[in-house]
């Protein structure tokens, strides 16, 4: 899945190669706790995931669906420890050369459909 491809670089040493995965005017909303981010073009996502503190989170996928054109996931975030801090439900929208053209995310730290992990023992 697109999607997944996307998490994975955004995770991986090169963040700004998921940007490969857009569409150039790719539009997207991203609703986290007390904000939302929304943009249009690679330029807005490239200034938001720079901007992002290198901290070491991962995404998490655990469900999966796709149906056509879009695609969807729902999944946890950790950081390096493995503490898990909160799920997040994202879709997207493929364009005909299977690049992503719509993205939107929703972020949860106080709501999870599944445990959290708890992260290394200390």
């Amino acid at each position: 899945m697109v999607i997944e491809d996307y998490y994975a670089r955004l995770d991986g040493p090169e963040p700004l190669s998921g940007l490969d995965l857009l569409e150039p005017d790719v539009e997207f909303l991203l609703a986290l706790p007390g904000k939302e981010v929304t943009g249009r073009g690679r330029d807005d996502m490239r200034a938001y995931v720079a901007g992002r503190p290198a901290v070491g989170r991962r995404h998490n996928v655990v469900r999966r669906g796709s149906d056509g054109d879009l695609e969807m996931v729902y999944g946890f975030i950790t950081e390096q420890d493995g503490r898990g801090t909160g799920s997040f439900t994202s879709v997207v929208l493929l364009s005909p050369d299977k690049k992503i053209a719509r993205y939107q995310s929703f972020f949860s730290p106080a709501f999870n459909l599944f445990p959290l992990p708890e992260g290394e023992a200390a």
